[in-house]
């Protein structure tokens, strides 16, 4: 593999806030990255990690887009001019998909970077390799899992070997082989070629014995703390301080609120059901019996690709069964009739609520407030009284209060994902389908989000999360429910 010149980088007196917000996303950051070195940046949801990787990138867009303190320097010059230097993996690998085939996909940096035809293919292929992605190169790219759309937009930059590397939660959605497979994919790109890392992740296990640096930015504006990565979280008061932020250390779990462990009434029931992504594909799941209860946690898990999301989308009534038979029981239905895919939408939302894999696919509105107030006010149709009963006290444990005026779009990921959980919470459903709950969190959103759930579950709803987060699968004490790509099979509590 070729050797590309590491890029450094610095930041003097660095901020950038978002059109909107009167809160800088980050401020006041000096910051100076070595060509070559590899740095973890870590920090409480919402502290600008993402935000400082985009502007690495050069992507945060001009003056009408947000505004810019102070310096940022990439290679000598700006981000802007820098761009071919640098390689950047989202948050949200649907963000930067282009192209119909998994081949071409992974070509289209390199290609664009004129780098020469006989050597991209070889890259191409490579790439895929090291991340793990097993398929064929005409493979749809919009067939692709969650996971395996993030294994997909790590292969594009690295096929484009940048001298920096920007990842921005790259193992967010993927199973426990995959974060290990791709970690490893990452480190051995890096010893290849010597180029710069600066890593994001809620992971800090994963990354902290693979990189030299470890730099947590500070919500109110410059370094919390940056140096050796056993100094940093491990040491006593600069520990104690990162877990009082809310950062993921290794070996602290938060406190959260217990689960009662006793089910009550049946609400939904699947019996010998075949699921499929598309109308006319073929089934990616068979033979699931399933029945969810009231006051009941339920996980599924399994690897990237084996149908978990395509299972939760059919039990919501999003997706029409390919076979077998899905049910839904009176204390459920109330006169709705048997079958949520026939429901309408104001029958569907106070009965099976659904937080989507990617949150942004189920913004409508302009802001945050506007988007809490969407079901209880058009769907649901709820007096304004009812309406400010229900969202305020969700904003205020998800920490959305102070954001009732942002654009959805302009959050940062974890807040985007408390938003998507939010609007479905205001709705009040009987049962809540959650895919990936617990991305971007820090471990104090974490520790909220999961007691906010334990309350309702508690309360009587049913919650059923697609995830690879065992903490939290074992913090809910959820019943699980095993994929593998063929079947589905409900194993004891966790």
């Amino acid at each position: 593999m070729a050797s590309p010149n590491p890029v450094s980088v610095t930041a003097r007196g660095w901020g950038w806030r978002h059109p909107g917000r009167s809160r800088w996303a980050v401020r006041d950051l000096d910051l100076i990255v070595e060509a070559g070195e590899r740095v973890l940046l870590l920090g409480a949801s919402g502290a600008g990690k993402s935000t400082l990787l985009h502007g690495l990138a050069g992507v945060l867009g001009g003056h009408d887009e947000g505004e810019q303190a102070g310096e940022l320097i990439v290679d000598g010059v700006s981000p802007a001019a820098a761009r071919g230097r640098s390689g950047l993996v989202l948050q949200d690998p649907d963000t930067q998909l282009v192209l119909a085939r998994v081949g071409d996909e992974v070509a289209f940096g390199a290609e664009n970077l004129a780098v020469p035809r006989m050597d991209i293919w070889p890259r191409v292929q490579q790439a895929l390799d090291g991340v793990g992605l097993d398929v064929p190169l005409s493979h749809p790219t919009t067939a692709l899992s969650g996971g395996q759309k993030q294994r997909l937009a790590l292969a594009a930059v690295l096929a484009m070997q940048p001298g920096l590397l920007l990842l921005d939660e790259p193992t967010a959605n993927l199973d426990p082989d995959g974060v290990v497979e791709v970690r490893d994919a990452v480190v051995r790109v890096l010893d290849q070629t010597s180029a710069t890392l600066v890593v994001v992740e809620h992971r800090v296990d994963v990354w902290a014995d693979v990189v030299d640096r470890v730099v947590v930015l500070d919500p109110d504006g410059g370094i919390l703390a940056d140096g050796d990565p056993a100094a940093v979280l491990r040491s006593g008061a600069t520990r104690a301080r990162l877990i009082e932020e809310g950062v993921w250390v290794p070996g602290h779990r938060p406190e959260t609120r217990a689960v009662s462990t006793s089910s009550g009434t049946d609400l939904l029931r699947a019996s010998n059901l075949a699921v499929a992504r598309i109308k006319r594909g073929p089934a990616v799941l068979d033979g699931v019996d399933l029945t969810l209860r009231g006051g009941e946690a339920v996980s599924v898990l399994g690897p990237n690709g084996a149908g978990k999301s395509t299972l939760a989308l059919t039990l919501a009534g999003l997706l029409r069964p390919r076979s077998g038979s899905l049910d839904a029981l009176e204390p459920l239905a109330r006169g709705a009739g048997a079958k949520p895919f026939g429901w309408k939408s104001a029958q569907l939302v106070s009965r099976i609520g659904t937080v989507f894999q990617e949150p942004e696919h189920q913004f409508l509105t302009n802001t945050v407030l506007e988007e809490l107030e969407f079901g209880p006010r058009r769907v649901a149709r709820h007096s304004e009284e009812e309406i400010r009963r229900r969202i305020d006290p969700i904003a205020e444990r998800l920490r959305l209060t102070g954001l009732l005026k942002a654009n959805p779009f302009t959050l940062s990921g974890g807040e985007k994902r408390r938003l998507s959980v939010a609007t479905m919470l205001a709705t009040n459903p009987d049962i809540l389908i959650l895919d990936e709950p617990t991305f971007g969190q820090d471990a104090n959103t974490w520790a909220e989000l999961v007691t906010l759930l334990a309350d309702l579950i508690n309360g009587g709803a049913c919650v059923v999360s697609v995830t690879h987060d065992r903490e939290y699968t074992s913090a809910l004490g959820s019943r699980v429910v095993a994929v593998d790509g063929a079947s589905a099979s409900v194993e004891a509590v966790a």
